[in-house]
């Protein structure tokens, strides 16, 4: 078809003429809402970006005087995060001579980190920096987690 009737016929339909392939022989136009199309490229482009997840750092501050229910409370908000796919830092603070007992807060490091290791990894060690322990666990990846139970909806099939 010659541009000219192209054209023609574009602006009959209401319709943008648009170059696909301009190194084709002879060029391949379409007709196309180009408005449409660049706003539709920009929707997909933000549900994109929407669904490239940031890993996103959350802090869960503890004593080593804890009480077994403060501590089950801090460990649900803890494997909440981790589920969601955040990482999650936690701080033991030490006061005056609990300083001395640094094997308190890094016994309730470790018991924490055992509850959660079905959701997560630990990135870095407890480690004290000044009056404060600190540990960083880190979500496994989501395929692992659900991959699991994708095989127990499988077995359950017959």
């Amino acid at each position: 078809m010659s541009l000219a009737d192209a054209q023609a016929l574009a602006q009959e339909r209401g319709l943008d003429l648009v170059e696909v392939a301009p190194q084709a022989q002879p060029p391949v136009c379409r007709l196309m809402d180009y408005g449409r199309f660049k706003f539709e490229a920009l929707k997909r482009e933000k549900e994109a970006r929407r669904e490239h997840n940031a890993i996103r750092l959350k802090e869960m501050k503890l004593r080593p005087k804890i009480s077994e229910h403060d501590f089950q409370t801090k460990y649900g908000y803890v494997r909440h995060f981790l589920e969601e796919g955040d990482k999650v830092k936690l701080t033991i603070m030490f006061r005056g001579r609990e300083l001395v007992h640094q094997e308190i807060g890094r016994a309730l490091l470790q018991r924490l980190a055992e509850n959660v290791k079905e959701v997560a990894t630990v990135e870095r060690q407890p480690l004290l920096e000044g009056r404060n322990m600190i540990m960083i666990l880190n979500p496994l990846p989501r395929k692992q987690v659900r991959g699991e139970a994708k095989e127990d909806a499988q077995d359950s099939k017959p």
